[in-house]
């Protein structure tokens, strides 16, 4: 997890306006946001392991 990106200031004000949007939608509860983003992620990592997992080889 050593993925380090790094933003231009047009990518930087984008993922700023979202992020203001959806600790709105939390009524400005940073945390409670934060800890709905973690749940998100985890579930859409979730689905990408499970796309991704290598399959058993069939004969």
């Amino acid at each position: 997890m050593a993925n380090i990106v790094t933003l231009d200031s047009r990518q930087e004000a984008a993922l700023q306006a979202v992020a203001d949007k959806f600790v709105a939608v939390h009524k400005g509860n940073v945390m409670k946001a934060l800890k709905e983003m973690i749940v998100l992620n985890g579930g859409l990592q979730d689905r990408l392991d499970t796309l991704t997992a290598p399959r058993p080889a069939t004969r």
